[in-house]
């Protein structure tokens, strides 16, 4: 099976090897297992603008660069104009040849593959959409664009929608899915989580991800910063970096936080997987999210999640009784962030329902769906 991925997310070449997203290639290394030859449609860069990338570790086919381009104004759509005839005269070739045509949506070479694929009535095909597919959420006119043609199944033939959460009124070809990280051999080392966090007399906070305003990590420092002037004994440590680490720096400088707020940058899957076995919560005050992926790692190890209501994070979180879902004003999170810490009973009870339900969700589980889905 020639199997083709078109995606907005960069291939970066450097120092003549290929690299992705590490998440991203993680993934695509269990897409690749079921298929004989995998290509990839997508934008290529020349260095990583501070992602966190890793080697590709399966064999790529071809790769064929598409030139990016926004539709943010009008005068961006006339500039863009002949990228999109370019890009689609590539994709288009592309699904030709192609056996099974995979979408990672939602993006701007998501939007003209979802217009291309019509084309292909007869293909199969698999759409992998990473955002918010809750209806009700306020999004970009080009991302509406994308879960219509997707959702429309006399436009779209053949293909199965993956997406994150279980949303009422659908059409039948829009499957709920999930994403993994760890595997069924590593349930029975989550017992380490138990002696690591009862041991710590501090109550350890946790941010992972990009520090970027759509992440809002320096709400999670207000929030410590409250509970720590409210005499309460935490720490938060930030795993991650980007735009806002100068700012942050001096939000910490300023504040005299110091001693309980630590940036510790893009790190090994190794030191990540020890933050989550040895903290008690993790804060993800994002305003958009898909499938986080950092909210179920994070329960996997029994470490509760604190984070905004934004996609399929309530379900995720069972409406609050594996995890505290943040209201808009801090001062109230803040009390009932507080509350939970002085209860330990219901903050085991919390912790191991979050590691039950995400227990569920292993890659042992993630390649079977996967093989099912390129049958």
């Amino acid at each position: 099976m020639r199997f083709v991925v078109i995606s907005s997310a960069p291939i970066i070449s450097k120092e003549n090897q290929f690299f992705l997203y590490s998440p991203y290639e993680k993934e695509m290394r269990l897409w690749a297992k079921y298929v004989d030859s995998i290509q990839f449609c997508c934008p290529m860069w020349e260095e990583d603008k501070k992602l966190l990338i890793v080697p590709i570790s399966f064999e790529i086919e071809k790769i064929i660069v598409l030139k990016e381009f926004d539709v943010l104004s009008f005068t961006n759509i006339l500039i863009a104009i002949p990228n999109i005839v370019v890009d689609s005269i590539r994709i288009f070739k592309a699904m030709k040849k192609a056996n099974h045509i995979h979408l990672r949506c939602p993006g701007n070479m998501a939007l003209l593959a979802s217009f291309i694929q019509i084309l292909f009535p007869k293909k199969t095909k698999t759409a992998k959409y990473a955002g918010n597919w809750d209806p009700n959420a306020k999004q970009p006119f080009t991302y509406k664009l994308q879960r219509w043609i997707l959702s429309n199944t006399f436009l779209t033939k053949n293909m199965q929608v993956l997406v994150y959460g279980d949303w009422k009124n659908q059409t039948k070809n829009i499957k709920p899915f999930f994403t993994a990280t760890y595997s069924e051999s590593e349930i029975q080392n989550s017992k380490i989580r138990i002696q690591n966090k009862n041991d710590n007399e501090i109550v350890k906070f946790l941010f992972v991800g990009t520090l970027s305003k759509g992440k809002q990590p320096l709400y999670a420092i207000q929030l410590v910063e409250q509970l720590s002037m409210r005499g309460n004994k935490v720490s938060l440590d930030l795993y991650g970096d980007g735009v806002m680490r100068s700012e942050i720096e001096t939000y910490i400088k300023t504040k005299g936080l110091d001693s309980i707020i630590c940036l510790k940058g893009n790190q090994t899957n190794e030191t990540v997987l020890y933050a989550y076995q040895t903290s008690h919560f993790l804060i993800l005050p994002s305003k958009s999210e898909g499938w986080p992926k950092v909210v179920a790692e994070a329960m996997f190890w029994g470490c509760v999640p604190i984070a905004t209501p934004v996609s399929c994070v309530p379900y995720m979180v069972g409406n609050g009784s594996r995890g505290i879902l943040l209201q808009e004003e801090l001062s109230i999170n803040f009390v009932v962030i507080e509350k939970l810490i002085n209860d330990q009973e219901m903050f085991k009870k919390m912790s191991d329902e979050g590691l039950f339900w995400s227990q569920q969700f292993t890659t042992d589980k993630f390649k079977q769906e996967i093989s099912k889905l390129l049958k």
